[in-house]
């Protein structure tokens, strides 16, 4: 029999019937919550056999025990089967979706079924209501935003607004889910399954109570964890400049990605630092609901109405990841226009990084003779921002079978066409570093082809030796340390803040003494769960593939060696395998 710290309260919402019911999970003990939580959620309500889009998949939104209670606990974990690669796939985001979650008294919601009529999900205590709102059919991001807001009012500062753009409509492998305008849960296709449930926006109304912990040292714990984020300078980096901090160090190291990753250094990166952007376009910081630091940097960017020469201004938040994929690898090194690229993906609800990789692929084809502009529409030359831009609209909207083909992914798009050679793909669009070995053969293999998933990009640029077993062995315990934080689920940033004891201690301090106690075994259970998940439906690590581009790049270290990285792929494979293998049966 389980007892009541060991339930989990989750909402499971069918869209099909219009009907909602409380769940009281057992597991939490097993399984932490979060990235834990969301897949023993799959296990139980998700369709592995089945496709992406099939309505009974279900779409999963978790948070953790210590969301609401302490400093940078402010990420839900958004699980579902991808379009992208149809695997058994996580996002996470902040903005105020986690305390939207908790304060409404759920640790997670599961949408399953399919609406009849395009429609938004309104979630709160005491409201669960489905609203049609097919006239919001083709609105962009921020259209739905102001509208919706509208129509489900109230909960102000606990309600949370999730929605899709046309790229989410219309399916795209790597459409994402917009939250609070800021934050997305991004990469592998969450907003295309969000879409194809015929679901335009979800709305969290955080209208509940939040009691305090009854541990008489809950109120110094707190405080203690505060001014290690607040006053230690563990944090300085993210509020100050943010990850564009991380331009400069790159660019100098050889690690930052240029048109395509035909280079991985130039000497325009001044024009698109941390600093320059800091200097000609930030407006202020903003912070998910429940962290002090203000990681998130909002620019401004002017568009102008040629017919009434009136002009909008647009805020947009960037940090390094959105600026490498509509800068640098887009040759773009004006950051207004590194800006700009960035809105309009926004605004179709495309994740940029897949986009404008995918789009700097299109370039070099293009380049190769592969495509030509009878298929792109507009000439693609890398550094032409208003090119990119446009695409950005066409990929949104599938305008024709070539957009609608690279809206599934760049290898797919090089499958039709050719050019996969060149194509940077480590199992999804790669992310802002190319460092070397390490990273890509963690991030061609690693349960969500992130950067985040290890820290290998931070390993490549500290070592210069090459030792198979070492390197896989980081990777594997790495992984585990970050598994823990994301069934927590602390922002990854803190993860010099939050380190196994202190996890201990919040643990204790709300109740879960059990769990606590044994807490990395909870962590390697949820690790094992998501991994058998993901081969479950249909992931091979042993099959994944590093294209040719990624030889021929020159770090700090030299040119990579071809022959150690796929080594590295080989054996961070095989340790993935066993971590993935299924349990054995029960004895009779």
């Amino acid at each position: 029999m389980s007892s009541d710290n060991d339930l989990f309260r989750v909402l499971i919402y069918d869209l099909t019937r219009q009907r909602g019911e409380l769940a009281l999970l057992p597991g939490r003990r097993q399984f932490i919550g979060g990235s834990g939580l969301a897949a023993l959620l799959y296990e139980k309500y998700g369709l592995p056999g089945a496709a992406p889009f099939d309505p009974g998949q279900p779409l999963i939104f978790a948070i953790g025990p210590a969301t609401g209670y302490f400093p940078l606990m402010s990420k839900t974990v958004c699980g579902f089967k991808s379009p992208y690669n149809s695997n058994y796939a996580e996002s996470h985001a902040g903005g105020r979706s986690a305390l939207a979650l908790r304060f409404a008294g759920y640790d997670a919601l599961v949408v399953t079924g399919k609406a009849a009529r395009l429609s938004t999900l309104v979630v709160g205590s005491r409201r669960i209501e489905l609203i049609d709102v097919h006239y919001l059919a083709g609105a962009d991001v921020f259209t739905t935003g102001k509208l919706l807001r509208k129509i489900a009012s109230g909960a102000s500062g606990h309600r949370s607004i999730l929605r899709i753009g046309p790229a989410g409509e219309n399916g795209s492998s790597y459409a994402c889910i917009n939250v609070d305008t800021y934050r997305h849960f991004g990469r592998l296709g969450a907003g295309a399954v969000m879409g194809g449930k015929n679901v335009k926006g979800i709305v969290l109304m955080g209208d509940g109570d939040l009691p305090l912990p009854e541990d008489k040292g809950y109120a110094k714990l707190f405080k203690d964890i505060h001014e290690k984020v607040t006053s230690s300078g563990m944090m300085e980096k993210y509020h100050n400049l943010g990850t564009p901090a991380n331009v400069l160090p790159l660019n100098e190291l050889k690690s930052l990605p240029w048109r395509n990753l035909a280079a991985t250094s130039d000497p325009d990166a001044d024009k698109i630092s941390g600093e320059a952007f800091a200097e000609k376009l930030l407006m202020h910081n903003a912070a998910c609901s429940g962290c002090p630091v203000g990681c998130i940097h909002v620019g401004m960017v002017r568009e102008m109405f040629s017919t009434s020469h009136r002009f909008a201004i647009h805020q947009v938040a960037y940090d390094h990841e959105p600026n490498f994929a509509a800068g640098p690898m887009l040759g773009v090194v004006d950051p207004v226009e590194v800006l700009a690229i960035n809105d309009m993906a926004d605004r179709q609800g495309l994740d940029i990084i897949s986009a404008g990789v995918a789009l700097a692929w299109a370039v070099e084809a293009t380049e190769k003779g592969l495509i030509s502009e009878k298929e792109t529409e507009v000439k693609l030359t890398f550094g032409d921002a208003a090119a990119f831009k446009r695409a950005m609209w066409l990929i949104g909207h599938k305008a024709n079978e070539f957009y609608a083909l690279l809206a599934q992914g760049t290898m797919a798009a090089a499958a039709h066409y050719g050019g996969g050679d060149y194509a940077c793909v480590l199992g999804q669009e790669m992310a802002g570093y190319a460092t070397g070995e390490t990273y890509f053969a963690s991030q061609t293999v690693a349960f969500r082809h992130s950067h985040l998933d290890t820290g290998a990009y931070s390993y490549d640029q500290k070592h210069k030796e090459h030792d198979v077993p070492a390197v896989v062995k980081f990777l594997v315990d790495d992984e585990r340390e970050r598994v823990l934080l994301t069934c927590l689920v602390a922002c990854l940033f803190a993860r010099e803040v939050y380190k196994p004891q202190t996890m201990v201690d919040i643990l204790g301090c709300l109740g879960h003494p059990e769990l606590a106690a044994n807490l990395d075994t909870a962590a390697e259970n949820a690790r094992r769960a998501r991994w058998r998940l993901k081969i479950a439906t249909g992931y091979d690590p042993m099959a994944t593939h590093i294209p040719k581009r990624f030889s021929e790049v020159t770090t700090w270290k030299g040119p990579v060696d071809a022959v150690y990285m796929e080594a590295l792929r080989q054996g961070y494979a095989r340790a993935v395998a066993e971590l993935g293998a299924p349990l054995p049966a029960p004895s009779a």
